[in-house]
């Protein structure tokens, strides 16, 4: 087994402590990022690696050394803080003078906490009633942001030949821009109702349908897939809140990105502080 840890800036103490707590045959170095090879896969190794991830401030993750990207057939992101840095209703909310409110509502869903989401969704769309529609492209405009790696990771993944997937409990006016700007293969995400140009507080699945949430998400992994004609452990699945678990499990590689304290603890691969290109790191090259 290989163990890659890797983090913003990766220092040698770093490698070096683990190199020895976890006894590494060779280290490959990379910049901000460290191939351990040859490690045992064992509870002691995996203890040790824990803590000095906790300690050091890096990602660590247990990989196959003949791990290959083109082995995959899907690439699936959710969308709000994980593929963009927002919570893009949030951010309308924040413009529309709601702000506090719809965030702690976002956050406990996130948390878990709130077992219904598409009873938490409504809750906070209907806080907007009356907004101004033109909000949306003001979020967009200044306010949405890709995160750190997220063009590498896609580009990446394109050129070895999988589909991607852009998968969200959000809203398709963000949702459809990011697709074609990035080129995705396929979007899955709620609509915002809209009447003579305001929000009318209402939100609605894909064609008017159910409300996506995370069984819809898991569903729309299982859509592509089958589409594409794989299983769903040839994806790769990102996503960092509750609504995101249960597609994450159906992943050969779940990856838990920022993740909160649910999606930590039930994720064995995780980007706490590399950037979402840090998934490329866990593959040998072609």
């Amino acid at each position: 087994m290989d163990l890659v840890i890797q983090s913003a800036e990766l220092s040698t103490a770093a490698v070096d402590a683990f190199r020895v707590a976890c006894l590494a045959r060779r280290v490959q170095r990379r910049l901000n990022s460290a191939r351990l090879v040859g490690i045992q896969d064992d509870s002691d190794t995996r203890r040790a690696a824990a803590a000095l991830a906790a300690y050091w401030k890096c990602d660590a993750a247990f990989v196959a050394p003949a791990l290959r990207l083109a082995d995959f057939r899907l690439l699936a992101l959710d969308m709000d803080s994980t593929l963009i840095n927002i919570e893009s209703l949030d951010e309308v909310a924040a413009f529309a003078g709601r702000g506090e409110e719809v965030a702690a509502i976002t956050d406990a869903a996130m948390r878990g906490e709130i077992a219904d989401y598409k009873e938490s969704l409504r809750r906070r769309v209907a806080m907007l009633a009356g907004a101004n529609a033109t909000l949306l492209q003001r979020v967009y405009d200044e306010k949405l942001r890709l995160n750190a790696g997220a063009e590498e990771l896609i580009g990446a993944c394109k050129a070895a030949g999988l589909k991607t997937l852009l998968v969200t409990g959000g809203f398709t006016f963000f949702a459809e821009r990011i697709q074609r700007r990035l080129g995705l293969d396929f979007t899955r995400a709620n609509q915002l109702d809209v009447a003579d140009g305001r929000l009318t507080g209402r939100v609605t699945g894909p064609g008017g349908g159910e409300i996506i949430d995370a069984e819809g998400m898991a569903q729309a992994l299982c859509d592509a897939c089958a589409e594409i004609g794989c299983a769903t452990t040839s994806s790769i699945v990102i996503g960092d809140g509750a609504n995101d678990l249960k597609m994450l499990k159906l992943a050969g590689i779940p990856v838990a990105y920022r993740a909160t304290a649910v999606v930590h603890n039930e994720s064995p691969y995780e980007l706490a502080y590399a950037p979402l290109s840090g998934v490329l790191e866990w593959f040998a090259p072609d």
